[in-house]
């Protein structure tokens, strides 16, 4: 069999060769298509005799079987691929079709795959090229709602295909530290920070008509739109007008456009300027609707904001008395404290409480915190590997340690190793030149030392002449802080 099936008739099933309906349920059923076609092939059942039926009804032809589940099939790789992301194609035709192709495949036509002209092919990489679209538009147009009464999100979708499934884990990694739930016509999914689970059809009405946020959203967009380059029907390729009663940002695209000339002609007569960085940091704490007026407040703003660094399974936030005189920050939280949720209880922040205690310093009267909230990491296998944060990532980070410690109010700030030092100062300066009493410009006193995970990464025979620098470090920081203390 050659081609695209559907484009030949079906012939009635031959003597011996019943026809064989599969009940599949209605959407996106990959596990069931997988399962029907390992047993189809072991019972050596062509296309042609297969009936592909949805919503969990048998067909008018019998079952598909029953019995053990047949063995895994040895396929080219990316047809699993092609499988995966063409099952939730609203196409009704779509498991025929992808049972032709496996058929295919393992009848002779080993590398079918790559003869992008053969009509069957072709046909699937469309299906295949519409789903990416569609999950594509998901991720981009998907906007959540606070749902005041119950401390969660919600969001409403309207997917061409049947692709919630699919999109659902991009937004658990997204945001991890969130309740929330997608609604779509035909099925909806939830989280609840543990466990993803999906359940029956959601209502628009059940999502909230606005919220606090997508004001200063709103206001957000209207500052970037750049009246000079207006293109609508660009506009409309991009973010077509089906999405736009989603988002929030589209209430303010017709007002924009008819200012557009006048505001592009304001433009060119306005005298150049030179550019403001923006902080995403300050952006999301001006998106939440009022700048943070306690550390609690802070917090809650870092605990709801994307990671400005790659990975993290949440933010880790500084840990001690609100308004300890000593404060320590290190670079960032590591594996075991991305896990806990709490700075410094990994090894290296073992180690610091062994010279904290060495030293005659009371770890819990001290404020322990990091300059970056976040574990950047490398996945390699099983392990989670540290990453060390560039000059930018520390930088968009500042703004929150500041405030921070504004908070703390401590008398004393010790930077550990150079990325405190980078985010205190904004200036990257060798540790063992600037190790000792520091001046950071800020209305505390300064102290640079090295970060205990440095410690850990000496070879064994210069671990204890190192720990023992330490500990002096540890020391004069001691001294120095009951000098300040009034």
């Amino acid at each position: 069999m050659r081609g695209d099936a559907a484009a030949f008739p079906r012939p009635f099933p031959g003597k011996g060769l019943a026809l064989r309906s599969v009940a599949l349920r209605s959407g996106a059923d990959l596990d069931g298509f997988r399962t029907a076609v390992r047993r189809l092939v072991a019972e050596v059942v062509p296309p042609d005799c297969v009936s592909w039926q949805e919503s969990g009804v048998l067909g008018l032809f019998g079952n598909e079987g029953s019995g053990s589940e047949a063995p895994p099939l040895a396929l080219p790789r990316g047809v699993g691929d092609l499988v995966r992301m063409v099952v939730p194609h609203s196409d009704p035709e779509r498991y025929a079709l992808l049972y032709a192709l496996i058929w295919r495949i393992l009848h002779g036509e080993r590398r079918l795959l790559e003869i992008s002209s053969d009509p069957l092919v072709h046909r699937l990489e469309r299906m295949r090229k519409a789903i990416a679209r569609d999950l594509h538009k998901m991720h981009a147009f998907l906007r959540f709602r606070r749902r005041e009464s119950e401390d969660s999100f919600v969001a409403w979708f309207e997917p061409d295909h049947h692709i919630l499934e699919a999109a659902a884990p991009f937004f658990v990694d997204r945001f991890r530290s969130l309740n929330w739930s997608i609604l779509t016509p035909e099925g909806s999914a939830h989280w609840d920070g543990t466990a993803l689970t999906y359940g029956p059809p959601g209502r628009r009405e059940d999502v909230p008509p606005s919220d606090g946020f997508e004001a200063g959203w709103r206001d957000y967009y209207e500052s970037t739109f750049n009246p000079a380059r207006t293109n609508l029907r660009a506009m409309r390729s991009e973010m077509p007008k089906k999405y736009w009663h989603n988002l929030p940002e589209t209430a303010a695209i017709p007002g924009l456009v008819r200012a557009a000339a006048a505001r592009t002609n304001a433009m060119i007569e306005r005298e150049p300027q030179m550019p403001v960085k923006r902080n995403p940091a300050r952006a999301v704490a001006a998106m939440s609707g009022q700048e943070p007026k306690s550390l609690d407040d802070l917090n809650a703003i870092i605990r709801r904001s994307e990671p400005l660094v790659p990975g993290a399974t949440q933010a880790v936030l500084g840990e001690g008395p609100a308004h300890a005189s000593l404060a320590f920050v290190g670079e960032q939280p590591g594996d075991q404290e991305d896990r806990q949720g709490r700075p410094f209880v990994g090894p290296a922040g073992q180690l610091l409480a062994r010279a904290m205690e060495e030293a005659g310093l009371d770890r819990g009267a001290s404020y322990l915190t990091n300059a970056v909230k976040h574990f950047k990491f490398e996945a390699r296998g099983k392990r989670r590997i540290h990453q060390k944060p560039t000059a930018g990532e520390v930088s968009h980070y500042r703004w929150w340690l500041e405030r921070e410690l504004d908070f703390v109010a401590p008398k004393l700030v010790v930077a550990l190793g150079a990325t405190a030092v980078l985010a205190l100062t904004g200036k990257a300066m060798p540790i063992t030149r600037a190790r000792g009493p520091a001046e950071f410009g800020k209305p505390y006193a300064g102290f640079i030392t090295v970060h205990p995970s440095y410690l850990l990464r000496l070879p064994d025979e210069a671990k204890d002449e190192a720990f023992a620098a330490f500990v002096a470090d540890l020391r004069r920081v001691r001294e120095l802080s009951a000098s300040l203390t009034p």
